[in-house]
């Protein structure tokens, strides 16, 4: 009998422990996301109050789900390990409905979120007044997802001295944006991708008439790239009055891939000619469908233009 009970205890012990709601907020068992943090689990669900909260976490377990419920969520730091409001280390962890406002740090590259632990998808969420909105590491396996969400205002705040980005991918799988609006960048680009793939789509990337980001999307190293029914405006005091949409421009390290971009409307509010599509890769653009406005030249580089 008792190597029977034993041996059902160390069965249970060896059994995944069920997933549990995790509450956080004023009067609730957690009073911070942090604290949240510090003993999920894989699988948790993380449900925060309305309000706003000045703290900052680092999640380290896998398949969580983190979510506003009841109202506005707004996380302010200061920022974690010098990163970021939400150091994101484990895969698969789902963030929805929250704002990240104002992080920034020493280096210049302070991020909403930190992406560094594979997959991540963020919907419905706000990024305002930040260094980057969201910043990732390298991880050929991963893919930053992004849905219905707002990029407002985020960017470097030194000209001259830090360069960051509305989102700024590093080599992931792939990268896709949808139906998301990115507005008033400050310095440097509003989507800077180095994923083997990147798609965005019926998304809107504006320059305000005082902002003076540089592109409106940067893919350095090449890859394939699906850009198709966006609104992209390039604003009169932009940092890079040449081109709206750069390819290749740190050398294609990336395999190639194809490259479409299709169906989108592009206004240049320049009083001088910009590049729509400038590409520096050997493998060919195809351009087609698109409603330009202002002074404009479709595409430079290797491809073809399309009706």
């Amino acid at each position: 009998m008792r190597r029977l009970t034993l041996g059902l205890a160390l069965l249970l012990a060896a059994l995944p422990a069920r997933a549990e709601t995790l509450r956080v907020g004023p009067g609730q068992r957690f009073p911070t996301p942090s604290a949240a943090a510090a003993v999920a689990r894989p699988g948790d669900q993380v449900v925060i109050a309305a309000g706003e909260y000045r703290d900052c976490a680092v999640w380290r377990a896998a398949d969580l789900g983190i979510s506003a419920e009841g109202g506005a969520v707004v996380i302010t730091g200061p920022a974690c390990a010098g990163k970021g409001l939400f150091v994101v280390s484990a895969p698969r962890v789902t963030v929805t409905g929250l704002t990240f406002r104002g992080a920034a740090v020493p280096d210049g590259n302070g991020a909403g979120i930190r992406a560094e632990g594979g997959t991540l998808t963020v919907r419905r969420s706000r990024f305002e007044g930040n260094e980057n909105g969201i910043l990732t590491g390298p991880d050929e396996a991963a893919t930053l997802r992004i849905e219905d969400s707002v990029f407002l205002g985020n960017g470097a705040l030194r000209p001259g001295r830090d360069c960051a980005h509305g989102v700024y991918a590093g080599r992931l799988g792939a990268l896709v944006i949808l139906r998301s609006r990115f507005e008033g960048t400050r310095i440097c680009h509003h989507v800077k991708s180095r994923a083997l793939r990147t798609e965005l789509l019926d998304s809107q990337i504006l320059d305000t008439p005082a902002g003076e980001a540089s592109y409106l999307v940067d893919i350095p190293n090449g890859g394939a790239l699906l850009l198709r029914g966006n609104l992209l405006r390039k604003g009169p005091r932009t940092g890079n009055a040449a081109t709206a949409v750069a390819l290749g421009f740190e050398r294609g390290r990336n395999p190639p891939g194809p490259i479409l971009v299709e169906n989108n409307r592009f206004e240049n509010l320049l009083p001088r000619p910009t590049r729509f599509v400038t590409s520096r890769l050997e493998q060919p653009a195809v351009l087609r469908g698109n409603r330009l406005s202002g002074p404009v030249v479709a595409l430079e580089g290797k491809g073809q233009v399309g009706p």
